[in-house]
């Protein structure tokens, strides 16, 4: 039951999270004059609505989405005589501008907000590189049982005498970034008779020449049965930092520096989502699902609703928090029908006029949205497509994070 209503909570907290953006396009427009004619949550037939001035709002029966109707957003609109002077299209660019980057800006907001709940609630994720540190040194046993667990050993360690001291901060391995526990563990095991530990202790930069010890453990790589070998070992114990702590006054920059480390990140997904085509298909014939690859409304609001059953709140705003982020970002990329699209649209016909200007010729009307129907329908097509391939990945192949 716990899993129903979570997956209902995230799907209800994604139509919120579309309706906010559809709120910012409406305030936007109306704080610069134009007539927004309706503001609907919802898609269909309509279930209730009621009329605000020269608004109508509403709900309609299909909770997929939203709309925010602004007269006049295309010149081809059937105008009524009061609505003309007051069309998107006929405004000056500062104001079209506005309207269309307040919707992408609204989830921005939103996904800030989470930001700061997040942080002061459960801390923040640390992304990139994880801090890791020297928490012990054992002894390291030379062989493994026959269930292949490392037997009792007894003596020093073989970091003992090397200067590194607990609490120290591991950077690198022989000169290689330390990324993580498991990617130091992979450098000193494939190490043989020492390895260089560059450490940060308080403000002071070492480097450590550790002497590694080869003993049998079971590995397995690249898909492999786990199989005996010959690895590296130093007898470290380690720690990890996964998350940043924050209080009400140090969460304001660790929020700022969050955010700006979450538009990378979301920005290079967006780059990568052409790359991750293949990857959907084959999860979908029957290959392996990755588990960075990209998820339909449905695999987030079950990913959500399975964090919710594990009382895993911090994974469901986090994942709420990622999707406004997302929603923001690939709204702003220009091409029709996205905001992006139309405002790529009004700076091009401000700079055309401009050079029209600089020729002593008067400004052009507005560009013919008919001519790009043909791109547009590509765009529509090709989002359409993308978005029934996630979605049926998410149904035969969904990602497994729990």
């Amino acid at each position: 039951m716990s899993l129903v209503l979570g997956v209902a909570l995230f799907a209800l907290a994604l139509l919120i999270s579309i309706a906010w953006h559809e709120l910012g396009h409406m305030w936007a427009a109306q704080a610069t004059g134009m007539k927004v004619r309706r503001y609907f949550v919802g898609f269909g037939p309509t279930l209730w609505s009621t009329k605000r001035g020269e608004t109508e709002y509403g709900v309609k029966a299909l909770p997929l989405g939203g709309f925010c109707d602004i007269a006049g957003m295309t010149p081809h609109e059937e105008l009524t005589e009061d609505e003309r002077a007051r069309a998107m299209y006929a405004q000056p660019t500062w104001k079209r501008l506005v309207v269309l980057i307040a919707g992408p800006m609204q989830n921005f907001i939103l996904g800030f907000v989470l930001v700061l709940i997040l942080g002061l609630g459960w801390g923040l994720p640390i992304i990139g590189n994880l801090p890791v540190y020297a928490k012990s040194m054992e002894c390291v046993a030379l062989t493994t049982d026959a269930q292949g667990k490392p037997v009792e050993c007894t003596g020093p360690a073989p970091a003992a005498g090397s200067g590194l001291q607990i609490g120290d901060q591991i950077l690198a391995v022989d000169g290689a970034t330390v990324a993580g526990p498991s990617e130091l563990i992979q450098d000193v095991q494939k190490a043989h008779d020492s390895v260089v530990l560059t450490v940060k202790r308080g403000d002071e930069q070492l480097d450590l020449t550790v002497p590694v010890t080869q003993v049998q453990r079971m590995v397995a790589k690249d898909g492999e049965e786990p199989h005996a070998a010959e690895v590296g070992a130093i007898g470290v114990g380690l720690d990890t930092k996964y998350t940043n702590e924050y209080n009400a006054v140090t969460i304001w920059g660790g929020a700022l520096s969050f955010t700006g480390d979450i538009f990378a990140e979301t920005f290079k997904a967006l780059v990568a989502l052409p790359s991750k085509i293949s990857g959907l298909w084959d999860a979908v014939t029957g290959g392996q699902r990755a588990a960075d690859s990209p998820v339909s409304v449905v695999g987030a609001s079950v990913l959500g609703g399975q964090a919710v059953e594990r009382g895993l709140w911090d994974v469901f705003l986090g994942l709420l928090m990622s999707v406004n982020f997302f929603l923001g970002l690939f709204n702003l990329v220009p091409l029709l029908p996205l905001d992006g699209g139309h405002m790529a649209i009004a700076l091009y016909e401000k700079v055309r006029n401009i050079f029209r200007r600089w020729r002593g010729l008067i400004p052009a009307g507005p560009i013919d949205y008919y001519k790009l129907l043909p791109v547009t329908y590509v765009v529509v097509v090709v989002m359409g497509g993308f978005m029934l391939l996630t979605l049926t990945a998410d149904v035969v192949n969904p990602i497994k994070v729990f």
